[in-house]
């Protein structure tokens, strides 16, 4: 896949001249006058951006099916070796990418976890985490991050708030502990907005754009999080209106929704929400879509109210993600996502959605250019987690796929307090003192074929705390990386999954487009986490502002470190 994505990021981004230092670029204090627009296309990987942005044989006429991405490469940098959290998950996706930190310094694993330190809700919450005692002297409890939290996960607007009730507690005090305060450093945010800055960001639940406000919970000025687990709805503009949201400016015409295998209307009896469909995700993001738009108009979100043009902005998209996963089963016959072949082919749903992504970008462009505001505002545009695997040969589902001795997930096996599987495993266990932890691995070695882990990897002890604090509350006992290909399922709805470790699941794209910069490819290693003080430095802002560059050294990209930046 390395020499894909060199042909890719074509010739005129490895035939540059040696960089100079150019400090006067980044500006010595805070550039009012400038913006960046970080973007994450959760599950695009870099050879999913080499591939359309040079064209494939057989795909669009062998032309390149992302034009708008592959314009902003022309003036930006880019870097193959781009590497995600690990995990590779959503939750650790975002907030290394607003942080500049990893695991091991936010306690942020997945989005459900657990932690011995804190008391369980007030209220069980509608997943299933049981309601603890408080105050408690034995604390522990299932953490839930995602919609669960959401007044109403039916409800496109989420109800319009966080339930307390459904949160974690402090034992002693039994306050709720919202997901900002448990990410434990500060996020760009919270620095842009002390600056004097204006902020907003926009994701797919509301834990997470509390996540993006930071540890003080109040780094954004605007924020918006359609709860993308909810019921599908007819977008129309009454419906729009009654739940707070933005009126249509971008995407597909979503009055009744596009597919019409799902009605909105028997939404709530199938449970199909907005993950279930390859046209009605686009819906989904186009939402979205509008709100940057109507930011870089200089209003909030909804279009309603004069603001200001955001210094720091953004959002995810979840259509790759969709287009790289879902097996869309009513439709008749079942639709399948992901990859033609183990080159990164895609398929031609998959196809739709990255050129439905790019469209998108491409609206942002054009309405930056309309208001006079691209000459100073830079992208950063890069992936939460990639999704494996690309191989459609190696897809092996547990137990969808399963045959007689392979029909088992790692949890079906232990006895623990909670188990996340997706393309990884990761388990904490009730007694997770070293006699047990042993205990439990060897039951895994010995149900390795079982677990789809024969040629995997399993971690614990020492080789945890290579990479994490195995003195968290939250951390870990056991991580089974297994088999490249091998997903942790209920059945065949899914493809490709995401959380683990393999390439797949890691490398993923990262662009810096600013009309300043000349087109060059870094191929040294990155990290998603160097996204944070890179967006610090290019507004003239100190990186050191960030509590993870001071705790675990994140470095700003290549590029940005005031010894290679090269303008144009």
């Amino acid at each position: 896949m390395k020499n894909a994505f060199l042909l890719g990021v074509g010739l005129s981004a490895l035939c540059v001249g040696s960089a100079g230092a150019d400090e006067g670029w980044f500006g010595q204090s805070f550039q009012r006058d400038r913006h960046v627009i970080v973007i994450s296309i959760d599950g695009m990987h870099a050879i999913d951006f080499a591939s359309c942005s040079a064209g494939v044989a057989g795909v669009n006429g062998g032309q390149p099916y992302c034009p708008n991405l592959a314009a902003l490469a022309r003036t930006g940098y880019t870097y193959p070796e781009a590497s995600t959290s690990k995990p590779s998950d959503s939750y650790p996706g975002i907030t290394a990418i607003l942080t500049g930190a990893s695991p091991h310094t936010t306690g942020a694993f997945y989005d459900v976890s657990y932690d011995r330190a804190l008391a369980g809700p007030k209220a069980a919450t509608p997943y299933g985490i049981v309601a603890g005692t408080c105050p408690t002297a034995k604390p522990g409890t299932q953490i839930g991050f995602d919609e669960e939290i959401d007044a109403d996960l039916t409800k496109l607007n989420a109800g319009g708030a966080i339930n307390p009730d459904y949160l974690p507690r402090d034992p002693n005090t039994c306050a709720p502990v919202y997901p900002h305060v448990f990410n434990k450093v500060n996020t760009i945010f919270e620095v842009v907005k002390q600056a004097g800055g204006y902020t907003a960001w926009s994701d797919k639940h509301l834990s997470y754009s509390d996540v993006a406000s930071g540890k003080s919970g109040q780094g954004l000025n605007d924020t918006y999080s359609p709860e993308i687990n909810s019921f599908i709805v007819n977008l129309d503009a009454n419906t729009l209106a009654s739940l707070g949201q933005p009126a249509h400016r971008f995407g597909p015409d979503c009055s009744v929704l596009p597919d019409a295998t799902q009605p909105a209307a028997q939404a709530a009896a199938q449970g199909w929400d907005w993950t279930t469909s390859f046209q009605n995700i686009k819906c989904y993001d186009s939402l979205k879509v509008t709100g940057i738009l109507n930011q870089i108009d200089g209003m909030d979100h909804t279009g309603k109210v004069k603001t200001r043009v955001p210094n720091a902005f953004g959002m995810n998209f979840q259509a790759v993600s969709i287009g790289e996963k879902l097996v869309e089963k009513t439709l008749s016959p079942a639709v399948t996502g992901g990859y033609l072949d183990s080159a990164g082919t895609p398929s031609p749903s998959l196809l739709g959605e990255i050129q439905f992504v790019d469209g998108a970008i491409g609206a942002m462009v054009a309405e930056l250019k309309a208001k006079g505001l691209y000459d100073k505002t830079t992208f950063i545009i890069t992936a939460k987690h990639g999704q494996s695997p690309v191989d459609p040969a190696r897809i092996t589902r547990i137990p969808g796929d399963a045959i007689a001795t392979r029909n088992h997930a790692p949890s079906d096996l232990l006895a623990t307090v909670q188990a996340d599987e997706d393309d990884i495993s990761l388990l904490w266990l009730a007694d997770r003192s070293p006699a047990n932890v042993a205990a439990s691995v060897a039951i895994l070695e010995k149900n390795a074929v079982a677990i789809g882990a024969d040629a995997g990897q399993i971690y614990s002890g020492a080789a945890i705390g290579l990479q994490f604090n195995t003195q968290d509350s939250r951390s870990p006992d056991i991580i089974v990386t297994p088999n490249v290909g091998v997903i942790y399922t209920g059945g065949t709805k899914k493809v490709a999954e995401h959380g683990g470790f393999a390439h797949d699941d890691v490398n993923v794209m990262m662009l810096v487009s600013n009309p300043d910069l000349k087109p060059r490819a870094f191929f040294a290693p990155v990290q998603t986490a160097e996204v944070a003080p890179t967006v610090l430095k290019i507004l003239g802002l100190d990186p050191m502002s960030l509590d993870a560059v001071r705790i675990e050294g994140t470095q700003v990209l290549p590029g940005f470190d005031g010894e290679d930046s090269e303008r144009r």
